[in-house]
């Protein structure tokens, strides 16, 4: 197998540095959302940064926050992160096939910890093979912004008054419907699970003896059986 001239494998830092510049703005403004309703529920402002730092899953940490805030075990947070998280697992099964042939196992795993939903999809994009240099270049700003984020939000608790506060409490929901609606309005299948789960989380949220089940578990529980519902009625065709 023949090496890449340098010339074509020079400046591929520099090239996933300038494409994850957009990527890096966008998670500034959502992780700043987390990092106010992390430290409103009570994770330690550190924690919360250390969260970040080790995650890069604006639902997933969500999700958990929803599970340590209300202390429950860690089987549930566990759980929670497995269904929420799991499509990354195909996701980087997919990315693996465009990786360069020089990438190596090591850098497979740092490929697979910064496979976020939009650097993914920048990623397949590529019209040539991903390499490390590029993928970490991809990787550093986002990571760098959803970290920073994180810490001036939790930090903003102290500043900010309590009405602005309340209202980028909710902002991290809003960014989950923006991110749900566009594929729900191009798919019905799509709109069909995303109505499947609203209407489940609604039961758990209202209805006698499903309102003590935990927020993590019913999370579990609707996601999967959402999933169930698309999958049995409308299938992907082969």
């Amino acid at each position: 197998m023949s090496k890449r001239p340098e010339s074509e494998t020079r400046g591929e830092f520099a090239a996933g540095l300038r494409d994850g510049v957009a990527i890096g703005l966008g998670y500034l403004s959502v992780s700043f959302a987390f990092g106010v309703a992390a430290v409103r529920a009570g994770v330690p402002l550190w924690a919360a940064v250390v969260v970040s730092m080790t995650n890069l899953t604006s639902a997933g940490q969500l999700a958990g926050l929803s599970v340590i805030a209300a202390c429950g075990p860690f089987v549930e947070l566990i759980l929670t992160q497995l269904v929420i998280n799991l499509r990354y697992a195909l996701m980087s099964l997919s990315l693996s096939q465009k990786l360069a042939p020089s990438v190596t196992d090591g850098q497979r795993l740092l490929i697979a910890f910064g496979n976020t939903d939009e650097i993914f999809a920048v990623s397949s994009g590529r019209d040539r093979p991903v390499t490390a240099r590029y993928f970490a270049g991809l990787l550093t700003l986002p990571w760098i912004c959803w970290t920073l984020g994180t810490l001036l939000g939790a930090a903003a608790n102290r500043v900010l008054p309590a009405s602005v506060l309340e209202a980028l409490g909710i902002a991290i929901y809003g960014m989950l419907i923006a991110v749900v609606l566009p594929a729900a309005r191009r798919d019905r299948a799509v709109a069909m699970v995303v109505a499947a789960a609203v209407v489940l989380s609604c039961a758990f949220a209202w209805v006698p003896g499903l309102k003590t089940v935990s927020a993590g578990f019913a999370v579990i529980i609707c996601g999967v059986a959402a999933s169930v519902l698309g999958a049995v009625l409308r299938p992907v065709e082969e």
